[in-house]
């Protein structure tokens, strides 16, 4: 064959390894699990471009959706203005989360790591909660509960806040939500860990520190002493209206809060990725 026939190939070579190299490297980043941050808190989710989708994505393993009972559905929106036929409770976190578990066998994340919805309500506790209780009847299987047995972990935990149920929910004797405590909650631990596993407070409301330069000690200490009460009595911990800056975002993590909550996902998710690093 004349030399002249065979010079494409000779240059086209290295042009298919490039593109033989671009796809395997594709397929890789496709594949590639994300790394589960379990203690990161994606506040008012829904007001992402992707709400949940974007949570996932940067491995948030707990997510807050506000919702409005109206007719029923929940709606999903921070003010009535807001509401949106199409945005329900189901739509947007329900049943994505139904289908991510029946596709990974079971879980949230490959690595089988707790995943939690917290549901804010924004009208009546009663109503809205009768309303929650009916939709999430066909999505029992990947929730967790409670019964005469005790706890029955599943894929997802449900947490009301807001507008709470607290007593309906205590009076029942089989059920698939948890509710969101307060300090007072705590006090003489009125209220089971099975019953209310988390305590949120407003940060603003007892601490001065806004994320910038040092943290007094005496906040520390007081931090640490919430914290420490609250895991004796078997409840987690989280915060909102929390400074935005990483130097709170490494003092909540070295300190141990059980949930950071942030609206920035991707700065989140890059520095608890560093800080949590071996």
């Amino acid at each position: 064959m004349p030399q002249s026939k065979m010079r494409p190939s000779v240059h086209l070579a290295p042009r298919y390894l490039l593109a033989l190299l671009f796809i395997f490297c594709s397929a890789c980043a496709l594949t590639a699990e994300v790394v589960p941050l379990i203690r990161a808190h994606s506040h008012n989710d829904y007001e992402h471009e992707q709400p949940l989708i974007d949570a996932l994505d940067a491995g948030f393993c707990s997510v807050e959706a506000d919702v409005f009972a109206i007719g029923e559905e929940l709606l999903v929106a921070h003010d009535r203005i807001d509401l949106d036929r199409s945005r329900t409770l189901e739509a947007l976190y329900l049943k994505p989360l139904q289908l991510r578990i029946k596709e990974r066998g079971g879980k949230v994340y490959d690595q089988g790591v707790p995943f939690y919805l917290m549901i804010d309500f924004k009208t009546q506790a009663s109503p809205t909660y009768e309303c929650l209780r009916r939709i999430i009847r066909p999505y029992h299987a990947m929730l967790t509960r409670v019964d005469a047995e005790g706890l029955h972990p599943g894929a997802v935990t449900l947490v009301i806040s807001g507008n709470r149920p607290t007593q309906l929910v205590g009076q029942e004797t089989e059920r698939w939500v948890f509710i969101d405590g307060r300090l007072e909650d705590m006090e003489a631990n009125r209220l089971p860990a099975s019953l209310v596993p988390w305590i949120s407070e407003n940060w603003t409301s007892h601490f001065k520190w806004n994320g910038e330069g040092a943290m007094p000690q005496e906040e520390i200490q007081k931090l640490a002493a919430w914290l420490s009460k609250a895991h004796s009595q078997g409840r987690k911990v989280r915060f909102w209206a929390t400074p935005e800056t990483e130097a709170f975002w490494k003092l909540a993590w070295d300190q141990g809060l059980d949930f950071i909550n942030t609206d920035q996902l991707k700065a989140l998710s890059k520095v608890l990725l560093a800080h949590q690093a071996p």
